[in-house]
């Protein structure tokens, strides 16, 4: 199979999972970031088997990220080394970075399944270092965002309003992240800036997906101004 087809298939694949493993976890009750503590220890205190189950489905996601990623920094450096550019780069750290923040992210949330029913205080300390880690990974979110939307626009990889999803995202994303302590201490409209920025990032990961399953690499641009 084509490298370009395979990685765009990955990113498919990726937007499944992650879209898959937040289905298991919001109807079984996950907190809101900021919740109280009382929900937080009854959530993970009873619902250890939801946690593990959807927790098990992630290093897939962050396989299959970094795969997405490679396929399309393959396809945009030949045009960026004529201009030299990195954008591609640039994006690619984006998407490793995220994935090691997540990985702090769900091995947080399957620490609270061993301590919420017999250690609230270090499951109040830990629940603060999930929202916390959780919102600022909008940080890592939008570099990957912008790296691959401005990288893919210049190359003519991606189509303007393609570009325009990922950037519009990446400033909701950004902005969650820079209040984060004020997303994590109040539950409320705040939280909805990440969301917002989380959907429109699923969207872009498809559309991008598509347009990596779709590509020839000859209609890239190479033209060098």
């Amino acid at each position: 199979m084509d490298f370009s087809r395979l990685t765009g298939i990955a990113a498919l694949g990726f937007a499944v999972t992650i879209v898959l493993a937040n289905a298991i976890m919001v109807p079984a009750g996950l907190p809101l970031t900021g919740a109280e503590i009382g929900e937080v220890n009854a959530f993970f205190g009873t619902e250890g088997d939801i946690v593990a189950i959807a927790s098990a489905l992630t290093p897939s996601a962050w396989l299959l990220a970094t795969l997405f990623g490679a396929g399309a920094v393959s396809a945009l450096r030949r045009f960026e080394r004529g201009r030299g550019e990195a954008w591609s780069l640039f994006g690619f750290t984006g998407l490793a970075l995220q994935n090691a923040t997540f990985a702090a992210v769900i091995a947080t949330r399957l620490a609270l399944t061993s301590t919420a029913a017999r250690d609230s205080a270090t499951a109040g300390g830990l629940w603060v270092l999930h929202d916390a880690l959780f919102t600022l990974n909008g940080t890592f979110l939008a570099v990957a965002l912008i790296g691959l939307s401005v990288a893919g626009l210049r190359a003519g990889l991606i189509r303007p309003w393609h570009g325009t999803l990922g950037l519009a995202s990446a400033a909701l994303l950004f902005g969650s992240a820079t209040l984060t302590p004020l997303v994590i201490d109040h539950t409320g409209p705040l939280g909805l800036l990440g969301l917002a920025g989380w959907l429109m990032w699923v969207a872009w990961i498809i559309a991008y997906g598509i347009t990596l399953i779709r590509l020839n690499p000859a209609s890239l641009s190479h033209e060098v101004s």
